[in-house]
């Protein structure tokens, strides 16, 4: 099978808590970022812990200032949102056509990476790419650890 490893340097995870599980309300917050000329790319939502879910997504390191002025338009629009940024991460995406009805692909990048020890940060799928989000002092060792599998 064959698969490509990609690697997107200089990344900043972006995660919203408290935020809201209203899309009229997460398609505002994604329209204030594209104001501001903001390229989202990764984007994950995970259902609420208690009342409220979290919202994140990740933008180059280069956008950051960006995001803290659309910031101000998300406070707005969601006073109680809490804002978490975390910049120097590292996106490394596993893809390939052959992983279309191929089961077990996640399965061995996840193995891969828990054998390095890396922190996984976030993960989003296709059913041709697997990207994860990893510290880039981590980056090295988890492409090599995926390539070893594959």
């Amino acid at each position: 099978m064959a698969y490509e490893i990609s690697v997107t340097e200089n990344v900043t995870l972006i995660s919203l808590n408290d935020s809201t599980s209203d899309i009229g309300v997460i398609a505002k917050i994604f329209e204030f970022l594209s104001r501001d000329g903001i390229d989202v790319d990764m984007i994950s939502q995970i259902p609420p812990h208690s009342s409220t879910p979290c919202l994140s997504f990740t933008v180059n390191d280069e956008d950051l200032g960006k995001v803290f002025s659309a910031a101000s338009r998300l406070r707005e629009l969601l006073p109680e949102v809490k804002l978490g940024i975390s910049s120097g991460n590292s996106k490394i995406s596993v893809f390939g056509e052959d992983m279309r009805n191929c089961p077990g692909v996640a399965s061995k990048v996840f193995s891969a990476i828990a054998k390095v020890g890396a922190e996984v940060r976030m993960i989003t799928t296709s059913e041709v790419d697997i990207s994860i989000l990893v510290f880039s002092h981590d980056s090295a060792a988890v492409c090599s650890a995926i390539e070893k599998v594959f």
